[in-house]
């Protein structure tokens, strides 16, 4: 055997595990930062910042729309709510993360008339 061959035998696991080490760190870092998003209060959140414009949890209008039943696709809120409106809403992408978002969106999707909301499950 080539003292090539041999090094390549050697050290090819070892080249392998360190190629997947990065994926697999990020994978945990995703799959924390998931776990995070369902540890979320999106009623507590929704109450202490969205509702100074989205009245009664976003059931009526304030000085923002009524979210309840919006024709706005899922794709259109969570773009609002991430990205804001230019003088009209403020953009939350950088407090929220995008799991964080959904969730928000769910929560809003869940919104009935005269029933207390809950944090999404």
């Amino acid at each position: 055997m080539s003292v090539i061959n041999y090094l390549l035998k050697a050290l090819l696991p070892m080249l392998v595990l360190l190629a997947l080490l990065p994926a697999a760190s990020l994978t945990a870092m995703a799959q924390e930062e998931h776990a995070y998003a369902k540890d979320f209060d999106v009623k507590a959140n929704f109450r202490n910042i969205c509702a100074f414009c989205h009245q009664n949890y976003g059931r009526q209008e304030g000085k923002g729309p009524q979210l309840m039943n919006s024709a706005k696709t899922d794709e259109e809120l969570f773009n609002r709510i991430k990205n804001g409106k230019p003088g009209r809403m403020a953009s939350f992408g950088v407090a929220f993360s995008d799991d964080k978002i959904w969730a928000i969106v769910k929560f809003i999707r869940s919104l009935k008339p005269d029933v207390d909301p809950e944090n999404p499950s």
